[in-house]
């Protein structure tokens, strides 16, 4: 096992935390209040240490809003264990499998279209600012974003758009505020699918903060309506696309999936 993944395996071995990673995965940013009510035969201490064994590995990120502390799913390095550990080997047999189990499995989604925030956080094996290059650079954005080429002065107010190789325009937005090589905040409108382009944009924001010799990135994407098109697609997409990015700056080469 290589040590990028270690931390994370070890977190997923004990059933409570993967039962505290199983409830936010239904409702994500939940406090510690509301996380110690899922089991109620632990004291809140336990849930605790629990939650830092999960933040520690990865896999949830935390926030704080006023008083309150927010514990949100971070599933990208689970997305790193599949692509050092299965999708090499069995990926087409396992995807298939797992899809029908989790169809068969799944409830009902919910009904509630309510605003709520997905927060992905990862560190990279590089200073903030290779990070920032391979974000906002079009020639790197091709090696992991779904192939898409990124276009923009990176000022306020200017215009971002994200093309596909024939030139077609798969997303677009808006500069809202710019902090090189440190934080961007943008609009994102996704213009590959009519429905979703009716759904209307959302802001996301990259926030990079150097830990080390390796950089923390954070990637907020702000407003989702829960049980919306557009929540499901960037649940799935973004983790491909941070991953991605990761793996991409350190030197990892994987493939590139199409829209």
């Amino acid at each position: 096992m290589d040590d990028s993944t270690a931390p994370a395996f070890r977190a997923l071995a004990d059933p409570s935390r993967r039962l505290l990673l199983d409830r936010l995965f239904e409702r994500d940013g939940q406090t510690l209040g509301e996380l110690t009510g899922h089991l109620p035969d632990m004291t809140r201490f336990g849930v605790m240490r629990h939650l830092d064994v999960l933040e520690t590995a990865g896999l949830i990120t935390t926030r704080r809003e006023g008083r309150a502390k927010r514990h949100f799913l971070n599933p990208v390095p689970i997305r790193l264990i599949h692509d050092r550990w299965i999708s090499k080997y069995a990926a087409p047999v396992l995807g298939a499998m797992t899809a029908l189990k989790g169809h068969l499995e799944a409830p009902p989604m919910a009904a509630s279209l309510d605003d709520f925030d997905h927060v992905y956080s990862i560190y990279i094996n590089a200073a903030p600012e290779r990070v920032w290059q391979a974000i906002t650079d079009g020639d790197e954005t091709v090696q992991y974003y779904y192939g898409t080429r990124v276009l923009s002065d990176w000022q306020r107010g200017s215009h971002i758009r994200y093309d596909y190789p024939d030139g077609t325009v798969a997303a677009d937005g808006e500069v809202l505020a710019i902090d090189p090589p440190k934080r961007l905040e943008m609009t994102f409108l996704a213009r590959w699918d009519p429905e979703l382009e009716a759904e209307g944009p959302v802001r996301q924001v990259w926030e990079l903060e150097r830990a080390e010799n390796a950089t923390k990135l954070t990637v907020s994407t702000v407003g989702l309506k829960a049980g919306s098109r557009m929540a499901n697609e960037f649940s799935n997409g973004m983790v491909f696309i941070v991953s991605g990015l990761k793996s991409h700056v350190e030197g990892v080469r994987v493939a590139v999936a199409a829209r």
